[in-house]
């Protein structure tokens, strides 16, 4: 993944200069990936961590040119964030579906060995016995899925389409398209009221959250609504990087909505698995189990993106 500079930027300097610095610095690290996943051959690990790179500086890129489009020729801005939006979710699904797939078949693993779990009446052990089948019926789902979106991406890489998205990320390595008035404004005119807006509407979707507090009934309803605070938290993220300011905080703070969208498509993966037609009874408990088991990894990172983010509340003094 494609890591910021962190060098101090003064208030002072050109927009233009320090939204294209960054830029070139991530259109680097993307065709510096595209190499390394070129040469990764069969070496599925080596592989995944090229196209990991890649969609790192893929997002950064198209994450910048969303917060600061003005700063930059706005037509060519839309396109080129738009194909790199696709790029970046078509070599996501492939990670996403092994990585769901460990992720149950580890929860699976612990849970047939907990003595706390309840099996339900006349079916002493039926997690155990269930667990076995469900893992096997997760692993055909989901390998099949993740075989489906390796050839997806196999596809996108050979087509013309991402030819063209790697030749324009070529061109913006040594050139960037920047919009002649703006580019010339001072980061504190230009620069930071556009990473304050991006702050904004995360915040806005912050409070628009459902409580996390236990008092509420779960509802998996809501997992879109965090789903979009991560995205609008990624974007926020970028554009302080853009700015030279460290993101610890908010480095931290998506991560834990980073586990929280693993659980939440794990447990609709289970979910899934469960509505399969006549699986045995012991087979859709241990799926039932499951879910509720990443049902509650979603609730638990929902609780610590509020510790990370959310400020602590004042205390009145008596």
């Amino acid at each position: 993944m494609a890591q910021p500079n962190h060098d101090p930027i003064t208030a002072t300097a050109d927009a233009g200069a320090v939204l294209g610095a960054y830029l070139r610095a991530q259109a680097t690290a993307f065709l510096r990936g595209l190499r390394l996943h070129e040469e990764s051959g069969a070496d599925a690990a080596e592989g995944s961590d090229a196209a990991r790179s890649l969609r790192g500086a893929a997002r950064r890129i198209s994450g910048s040119l969303a917060t600061f489009r003005v700063v930059t020729e706005s037509s060519w801005a839309d396109g080129l964030r738009t194909e790199l939006v696709w790029l970046s979710s078509t070599l996501a699904d492939e990670h996403a579906y092994a990585a769901r797939l460990t992720r149950l078949m580890d929860a699976l693993h612990r849970l047939s060995g907990s003595p706390e779990l309840p099996a339900p009446r006349g079916s002493a052990g039926a997690l155990t016995v269930g667990s076995a089948r469900a893992g096997a019926l997760l692993e055909r789902q989901l390998t099949l899925a993740r075989t489906r979106a390796h050839s997806a991406t196999l596809q996108a890489l050979g087509s013309s389409r991402f030819h063209a998205v790697a030749d324009a990320v070529a061109v913006l390595a040594s050139e960037v398209p920047l919009d002649a008035v703006a580019a010339r404004g001072r980061v504190a005119e230009v620069l930071v009221p556009l990473a304050a807006v991006a702050e904004t509407r995360l915040s806005a979707a912050v409070a628009a959250l459902p409580p996390v507090d236990g008092a509420h009934p779960y509802n998996a309803d809501h997992d879109g609504l965090w789903h979009e605070v991560r995205r609008l938290l990624r974007v926020h993220r970028y554009a302080r990087e853009a700015l030279g300011e460290d993101v610890t905080r908010p480095a931290a703070a998506g991560e834990a909505l980073d586990r929280h969208r693993d659980a939440a498509e794990a447990a609709t993966a289970s979910a899934t698995a469960a509505r399969t037609p006549r699986i045995a009874p012991a087979t859709a408990y241990a799926l039932g189990v499951l879910h509720a088991d990443q049902r509650h990894e979603v609730e638990a990172a929902r609780l610590e993106f509020q510790h990370l983010w959310l400020p602590e509340p004042a205390v009145t003094p008596r």
